[in-house]
């Protein structure tokens, strides 16, 4: 069963209740409770949306809860913009019709989006300011009466917001039940510090997330000590393609400062870095889960899909085969 765009305006507007009616009969709101979908083992394993379903981060609220129980994923490492699609930005809303129009190939939206100008990120601040912030535990309701929870909320362009606006996405996070906001890590090295602030005044984490960064270890450790709510996203298969090496010893060390780690498959660099489908790489995504499941760690293990999807599949079914693999992993 799939929820159409129609059906979720209505339930919306009808208010969380109305949406038994409309889910059921789906196996995931069979569980009906938050997070009932691909928990195993007592561990919650989640996906990175949209990010995962490689058509941008520019999707409405509805989209990615349809295609996340199409998949079978019951908790989000979510970007914000859904969020504000859902609360009626006018900015986001205009970035999902400019990506359809460039899908369907119109000459007037052809080429990559422009970066906003001066004026633009102005209007989407002051919008901000007035934005229906109460909405944003509907949608909570929304979510986990469809048997899925918002673990993680992932935030573009964090370092460059004025102190309302970071107030205002953790706030976002806290409404939605999110345990920690996520951004890359920062180009400027204050910047932890200064966000950190922030997560301590929230009390929720902020999860800064690495790729090839050299000596990612120690600068971890460096920004643990700048704030009490500073954290980690360890992308387990960027580690292994970077360092060489397993990352399971960093996060036995640093588990209490680790919200969530993104979960793909990698070569080491030495054999190329290259993403495989999961069990063809080097990254010891089964151990790292099993040290999850039988050390109770409060760490979310979020697949992130970017390998390349082999000829004669597709998407959905490869992001499936990924949330199996770490089924079958924690249930060994």
């Amino acid at each position: 069963m799939s929820i159409t765009r129609r059906e979720f305006a209505r339930i919306t507007l009808a208010g969380a209740p109305a949406v038994a009616a409309l889910l059921q009969g789906h196996p995931a709101f069979a569980a009906d409770a938050p997070g009932a979908v691909s928990r195993w083992a007592g561990v919650q394993v989640g996906l990175n949306v949209p990010y995962s379903f490689g058509a941008g981060n520019n999707m409405s609220a509805e989209e990615v809860l349809k295609r996340s129980l199409e998949v079978g994923a019951g908790a989000f490492e979510l970007r914000a913009q859904p969020v504000e699609h859902f609360l009626g930005s006018p900015s986001v809303r205009a970035a999902i019709e400019a990506a359809k129009a460039r899908a369907a190939g119109s000459t007037s939206a052809s080429g990559p989006p422009a970066a906003p100008t001066p004026q633009q990120l102005a209007e989407v601040k002051a919008w901000r300011s007035s934005a229906p912030t109460s909405k944003i535990k509907e949608l909570r309701q929304i979510y986990e009466k469809a048997g899925v929870v918002v673990d993680v909320l992932k935030v573009d362009g964090l370092y460059a917001m004025s102190p309302e606006e970071v107030d205002y996405f953790f706030q976002m996070a806290r409404d939605l039940g999110a345990r920690a906001v996520s951004a890359e890590l920062p180009e400027n090295r204050a910047d932890t510090k200064r966000i950190g602030g922030f997560a301590d005044k929230h009390k929720i984490y902020m999860a800064y997330h690495h790729h090839a960064q050299p000596g990612a270890a120690a600068l971890y450790e460096e920004i643990f000590g700048e704030a009490k709510y500073n954290a980690a996203n360890v992308d387990i298969g960027h580690w292994t393609a970077t360092n060489n090496a397993s990352p399971l010893p960093f996060i036995e060390k640093h588990a209490d400062r680790i919200p969530h780690i993104h979960v793909k498959d990698r070569r080491l660099g030495t054999k190329g870095g290259e993403n495989t489908p999961f069990g063809e790489g080097d990254t010891a995504i089964k151990p790292i889960l099993q040290a999850i499941r039988d050390r109770k760690w409060s760490i979310r293990p979020i697949v992130e899909f970017e390998y390349k999807v082999p000829e004669g599949s597709d998407r959905v079914t490869e992001i499936k085969k990924s949330l199996a693999y770490c089924k079958d992993a924690l249930l060994k």
